[in-house]
């Protein structure tokens, strides 16, 4: 920021004249970049709020849009979700892919570590992509047939002639 020293002025009867004008360049170094990089200043709450997100799920996805008002399911502006794992990010703690406009952000075992001395969490609790999962019931759809089922035959399909009037399924369907 350039900053403007006025001298003592002379007054005068309508105006008042500087005697000398000094002007003062206080901004810090700039840097190889562009443009200049400015600090985010994020409060307390929002930060707990998404570390404890990504440290819930294990997992975090955002849209890069720096004028989305809220993220998605963070209650925080999305600009703060994207400045905070940028940051998670430059110190090893999330590895990050990018695929059509939206980040996704997986936890290593280092930022693991970080957010459950950050957040003061016990050993036990662990994301959700390091939970073994259930067994999942089988559908009906899905098992295995019955022993004493019977296969049903549709007509020809794929490898059976292609429709084409039989044939073992290789050329042009001539026989």
């Amino acid at each position: 920021a350039k900053l403007v020293k006025l001298a003592p002025y002379l007054q005068g009867t309508r105006s008042l004249v500087p005697l000398r004008l000094t002007v003062v360049d206080e901004s810090p170094q700039r840097s190889r970049s562009l443009g200049r990089r400015r600090a985010m200043f994020i409060s307390k709450k929002n930060r707990l709020e998404c570390y404890s997100y990504l440290f819930k799920e294990g997992v975090c996805v955002a849209k890069k849009d720096v004028f989305k008002p809220q993220h998605d399911e963070i209650e925080i502006p999305n600009l703060e979700v994207l400045n905070l794992m940028k940051s998670l990010k430059s110190r090893g703690f999330v590895r990050e892919t990018f695929n059509w406009q939206y980040y996704y952000w997986y936890l290593t075992n280092e930022g693991i570590e970080y957010l459950r001395e950050y957040l003061h969490l016990p050993a036990e609790i662990v994301p959700a992509t390091l939970k073994k999962a259930s067994a999942r019931p089988v559908s009906a759809g899905a098992g295995a047939r019955p022993p004493n089922a019977e296969r049903v035959d549709d007509g020809p399909g794929f490898g059976r002639g292609f429709g084409r009037g039989g044939g073992d399924g290789f050329g042009r369907g001539r026989g």
